[in-house]
């Protein structure tokens, strides 16, 4: 959630155009606050150049290893799947990436992107909500919790969305206690609700009306009612395999975690997960997205989408607003209220 700094010089690191797909790192300790500084010294960049490169801190235990682990995941993902940043060295609270070279986004750039993300969402995951390999516990999206139970859950097995606020209060009490595991047979919608919705809609935030709005959107979400297939590479993926049960997931890509590099799109700063592919693609459009529609256009070419997704786009954004909610306080309720009523 927070922007990377970027460079417009010639020492600074781009994906080759053989190489942009194959960025990764090795996983260990993941997800910091970006705090830009020196690196220990020059690296050799592309073509042998010194390369410029920033570290970020984060002594938060398991945030840097959050991200180092969800880094290196997406990157297993990567040609034919998006590029991804490269971790060239971390360590329990720091890591550090290269600085990424900046240009203006082409119309061909936005295309290869969406092809490229669709083929990274068909690498799945485990099941929803799932961890990247790697990494155990729960992570962070910002500045806000996020849980990544250990296994798939029922729907209903929690309690519903009541008693998810219920068990996020404890938790803000007794933050080192891990979010309670789940079992197999869900729904996307009552995962949605239980562990992306309902968590964030505490009364500090919410009016009592609008904390019923949205239990009810949560009630319809764990009815089912709105549950919906993946798009079509990942359902083959998770018919193949009997252990892939959800997309691959940035899990927080709104537009300025996509850096547009002279080798293409280069994705930074992910909540990694096991997820839901639209939430990836409706997360671009929150704040804009240079040429979404041309995004759009080739994931749905190379990866249809299943009927009836636009209308779902402000569903999927539901996640990212109950974060700002969370995060900035009251500035995105509007939102988030507007959402819920839509789809209640």
């Amino acid at each position: 959630m927070f922007a990377r700094y970027v460079s417009k010089g010639d020492e600074a690191w781009a994906p080759r155009e053989d190489a942009a797909r194959r960025a990764g790192g090795e996983v260990g300790d993941s997800m910091g606050e970006c705090s830009g500084g020196p690196s220990r010294g020059p690296r050799e960049g592309n073509g042998g150049a010194p390369m410029d490169t920033m570290r970020k801190s984060d002594g938060r235990r398991g945030r840097i290893a959050y991200e180092v682990a969800g880094l290196a995941w997406l990157a297993e993902a990567s040609d034919p799947g998006a590029a991804i940043v490269p971790v060239l060295d971390h360590g329990a609270t720091w890591l550090e990436e290269p600085r990424l070279v900046s240009v203006s986004p082409t119309p061909r750039a936005a295309e290869e992107f969406g092809r490229a993300l669709a083929h990274t969402h068909a690498a799945g995951a485990r099941h929803l909500g799932a961890a990247p390999d790697g990494y155990a516990g729960d992570g962070w999206m910002g500045e806000a919790p996020l849980s990544l139970p250990s296994r798939p859950s029922a729907r209903g097995e929690e309690g519903g969305a009541n008693r998810a606020n219920r068990a996020n209060r404890a938790n803000r009490a007794n933050p080192d206690e891990a979010t309670p595991a789940s079992s197999p047979r869900e729904s996307w919608g009552s995962f949605y609700a239980r562990e992306r919705i309902a968590p964030y809609a505490d009364d500090r935030t919410f009016t009592a009306a609008e904390r019923t709005l949205i239990d009810k959107l949560c009630e319809r979400l764990e009815s089912g009612a709105l549950d919906h297939g993946q798009p079509r590479l990942v359902e083959d993926a998770k018919n193949r395999h009997n252990n892939i049960g959800a997309a691959r997931t940035h899990g927080d890509l709104w537009s300025g975690n996509v850096m547009w590099t002279p080798g293409g799109a280069v994705l930074i700063d992910p909540a990694a997960q096991g997820g839901h592919a639209e939430e990836d693609l409706a997360a671009l459009a929150v704040f804009g997205c240079p040429h979404y529609e041309r995004i759009l256009a080739a994931y749905d070419e190379a990866s249809p989408l299943e009927d009836g997704w636009r209308e779902r786009i402000a569903l999927h954004q539901a996640h990212i607003m109950m974060i700002h909610c969370a995060i900035f306080g009251r500035s995105y309720v509007p939102e988030a209220v507007a959402i819920a009523r839509r789809y209640a």
